[in-house]
């Protein structure tokens, strides 16, 4: 999200009002470590107040449980340092691998159980008798700074979670119209393909913003079951709009060109597309391209032919692209309607179906996290336990703290770099101020004037994404560093023997990463694809009958795989094509198996050798060497398409048809054109 420098010195000041009341409130109850209070106020803002009020309220949930833990353990293990920290250690780790699969905001609700125990058992480890107070001041001073954050976020000019949500769903519907017309107008080029997977990514941002609703200050709130109905439309284009495309491109090829009352049927939808989809009167101009799509399909009769299959198979998702439009503008009408009552019959109907997202979750990549993060903390306290060293505590902390925010990162070794760097520059800047500036200070009033000019500063860099992980390295290290105590400290080797201690643990991080946690974008990428082929076999096999869900988790990998193909410097179209691809066999594979049901015995049984065949493929395709289907997988598919031809149920004969077609050309794009049943 692209923040302007108005916006970002407007969150920057923001931030620094949080802070120095947070700061002042600390100061004024009396507690002894109110910079706790001042950083929290920090980690939780964000530039939408419905955003700032989540994560405060998920941050909270999980310091108590952090707490909770840390009370629970350094008792029980109060004779046992090694024991202790190994204990420490695997509630980080598990934390941390259920917070990689939940995939929402909410996961924030076990990372920060995590490191928080952490935070406060390893420098009890040394005082085991001060934990209960300690966890005490740690949730008073992060409960004083995310109040603080929330107010001032929440009430001095928000930007609200509503408008950014509404913003970006009239965006994402125009994007969405303009790549279906340009689709259907032959208009394909490398840069078009590149914006339509971003569509995945879109789909993303939606799901996330949504999640903040409830939590949002804005007068009109816009019902999540709405955008998760939204979203499901949207899924849908994607893979609606190739197949049309391919169609269009497969019969002027190859079958002597689309006839001129289906070319003017294509014509006709890019125009609704272009202005008339906005009009009033689009759900009827909507209904009567769906019906001339219908009335223009061919009779498959005796002597039927590959560009008959071909037209029908156009015709029938040139009809649903159009519905699929109309259903998303509906839907896009009834998130800003400040009624509850669905507009039309048709978002009644597709609020009742409207499913949750499903999200891609990588259970090995979370195991590897977890068991990297367990390894670097018990190799981190075994050097500081073995050598007695005062300040280990803090560097074993803040390395399972960097280890369980970037340990799950393709790169996680650049990431918590960035975040080194940072923490030189704040534990840097912290020094001249506690030994130049604060010495001279004298009441909270010039305090927090000789802080401005840091903080605001690091809050607008904070604003924008390219730099956050630089800032907020330079933050903690500041904040943690600068010596925001009740009074005033100047000793120096307490300050230097702290900021050696969290250079030395970041570094360790980045160390203990590279040897148990990179995985690289191009390992990232396989194993994406992989579990995608496992997901397009299980819809085959018949196990994932939730059309909705499935199709998100797929588009959901879509997204994924974008940035990380960027990040393997390889072009992401055919990757991501081939995903897509992917995408449309397995809703085929599904539809398929729903038809066979209601299919004839001959007709049920070829279609479950196709599927089986499907299946087959899929569960042996491997991302790094990818082969083609089987031939015998075309002869199933083709005999298939010979029985349902001689159906003489219509509409059975119809979907049957459609369903093949499209199987036909998903795994066989290079293939001859149909000419009958093999022998």
């Amino acid at each position: 999200m692209k923040i302007a420098d108005g916006e970002a010195a407007l969150f920057a000041v923001k931030c620094f009002m949080a802070a120095m009341l947070a700061y002042w409130i600390a100061l004024r109850i009396g507690l002894t470590r109110p910079y706790w209070a001042v950083t929290t106020s920090y980690i939780i803002a964000q530039p939408l107040a419905g955003a700032v009020l989540s994560k405060a309220v998920y941050r909270l949930i999980g310091t108590m449980l952090g707490a909770t833990a840390a009370v629970a353990l350094v008792p029980t293990f109060v004779n046992e340092p090694a024991v202790l920290s190994f204990a420490l250690a695997l509630w980080l780790g598990l934390c941390l691998y259920v917070s990689l699969l939940d995939r929402t905001p909410r996961a924030y609700i076990f990372l920060l159980a995590g490191y928080t125990a952490s935070i406060i058992g390893f420098p009890s480890v040394a005082a085991p008798g001060s934990i209960f107070n300690t966890a005490i001041l740690r949730v008073q001073e992060i409960t004083i700074g995310i109040l603080c954050g929330s107010l001032v976020h929440g009430v001095v000019f928000p930007r609200t979670v509503a408008d950014r949500l509404l913003a970006r769903i009239e965006a994402i519907l125009a994007d969405g119209e303009r790549w279906s017309r340009d689709a259907l107008s032959g208009a394909r080029d490398a840069i078009l393909d590149r914006e339509r997977r971003r569509l995945a990514i879109d789909i993303s941002e939606l799901h996330l913003l949504s999640t903040h609703l409830p939590f949002d200050t804005a007068r009109f709130l816009p019902r999540v079951r709405s955008v998760r109905a939204l979203q499901d439309q949207i899924s849908l284009l994607l893979p609606l709009a190739s197949v049309v495309e391919d169609r269009l491109a497969e019969l002027k090829a190859r079958c002597g060109g689309v006839p001129d009352a289906v070319q003017a049927l294509v014509d006709r939808t890019c125009t609704w597309l272009g202005d008339g989809v906005r009009h009033a009167d689009r759900t009827e101009t909507a209904a009567d391209l769906i019906a001339e799509a219908r009335t223009l399909e061919p009779e498959i009769e005796q002597g039927w032919v590959w560009r008959d299959m071909l037209l029908l198979n156009l015709l029938s998702r040139l009809a649903e692209l159009v519905e699929t439009h109309r259903d998303a503008r509906q839907l896009g009408d009834q998130i800003r309607s400040p009624t509850s009552r669905a507009l039309t019959p048709e978002v009644a109907m597709l609020l009742a179906n409207a499913s949750g997202r499903a999200l891609h979750r990588d259970r090995g990549i979370a195991i590897r996290a977890a068991l990297g993060t367990i390894a670097t903390i018990v190799l981190g306290s075994a050097f500081w336990i073995g050598a007695a060293w005062p300040d280990g505590a803090g560097a074993v902390l803040i390395a399972g703290v960097c280890c369980a925010l970037f340990g799950s990162a393709d790169d996680p070794g650049g990431a918590i770099g960035a975040f080194l760097l940072g923490s030189v520059i704040g534990i840097a800047t912290a020094a001249v101020y506690a030994y130049a500036i604060l010495p001279r200070v004298t009441d909270f009033v010039t305090l927090a004037a000789v802080l401005a000019p840091a903080l605001l500063l690091l809050g607008s860099m904070l604003a924008r994404p390219p730099l956050t992980l630089i800032t907020l390295g330079a933050l903690l290290g500041f904040l943690n560093s600068v010596g925001l105590n009740a009074t005033y400290e100047a000793g120096f080797a307490p300050f230097i023997n702290g900021s050696i201690a969290q250079i030395i643990g970041t570094a360790f991080a980045v160390i203990t990463v590279g040897l148990f946690q990179t995985l690289g974008a191009d390992q990232a990428v396989a194993r994406l694809l992989r579990a995608g082929f496992r997901d397009v076999a299980r819809r085959a096999e018949g196990r994932s009958a939730d059309k909705a869900r499935w199709g998100s988790r797929m588009l959901d990998r879509v997204g994924l795989l974008a940035p990380r193909m960027k990040a393997a410097e390889e072009d992401p179209g055919k990757p991501l094509l081939d995903a897509l691809n992917d995408l449309r066999t397995g809703v085929v594979a599904g539809d398929l198996d729903t038809l066979s049901k209601i299919a004839t015995p001959e007709e049920r049984a070829l279609i479950s050798a196709s599927l089986a065949g499907v299946g087959r493929h899929y569960r042996t395709l491997d991302p790094l060497a990818p082969i083609p289907p089987e031939e015998s997988l075309l002869a199933d598919i083709d005999r298939a398409v010979d029985a349902f031809a001689r159906d003489t149920e219509p509409e059975r004969r119809r979907q049957g048809l459609v369903l093949l077609t499209s199987l036909r050309r998903n795994l066989f794009p290079a293939a001859p054109a149909y000419a009958g049943a093999p022998a």
